[in-house]
């Protein structure tokens, strides 16, 4: 994520430049572009360069905003089915479903491909590690046995997303069998 603090303009300038960018990026790697640069960014989207490298930094953050949005629809309920295999099965299944999808599936190819060096945070991941932390918890509320939340990333999510970006076959049943993979860990 930018380290950059991003200031609010009254009259919804923000809200529309922020559009404005995220829908030309959106369009640059729907397109398959092979070099998604500020400039290029900027041009599409009728803005400043300057306010893309005011606002973000770099492409690599623009990028990981944009792939977060598009890719973990935050607006949407962690499922709550009253087990943790019915809130996981749910979860992965709609995961799987949501990122297979082509233009979900550029978006994540991008922010991989743009990524150079190892990085100590992912904003991806932190909001997938939140949502793998609320159904353990409600779990551990109800008694049952539960995998960690890490253990839910590297057994649910880390395979889901690497079949995605290796455009490799996902399914609903991988999803469910991800799923039992991972609850036979739950101590």
């Amino acid at each position: 994520m930018s380290l950059h603090p991003v200031v609010s303009r009254p009259g919804g300038r923000s809200s529309r430049v922020l559009t404005a960018v995220y829908t030309s990026v959106g369009e640059l790697v729907g397109e398959g572009a092979d070099k998604i640069t500020f400039p290029v960014i900027a041009e599409r989207a009728g803005v400043n360069p300057t306010t893309l490298y005011r606002r973000w930094g770099d492409v690599t953050d623009l990028l990981e905003e944009v792939a977060v949005a598009a890719l973990t629809r935050e607006s949407e309920a962690v499922p709550d089915t009253g087990s943790l295999e019915g809130d996981l099965t749910d979860w992965a299944i709609a995961i799987a479903r949501d990122i297979a999808r082509p233009q979900r599936a550029r978006f994540l190819r991008a922010m991989v491909a743009a990524r150079i060096d190892i990085v100590t945070s992912c904003a991806v991941t932190d909001t997938r590690r939140e949502q793998a932390s609320l159904m353990a918890s409600r779990a551990d509320e109800r008694g049952e046995k539960s995998p960690t939340a890490q253990q839910i990333l590297d057994h649910i999510i880390a395979p889901l997303y690497y079949r995605v970006i290796f455009a490799l076959e996902l399914d609903p049943e991988y999803a469910r069998q991800l799923v039992g993979d991972v609850l036979s860990m739950a101590g």
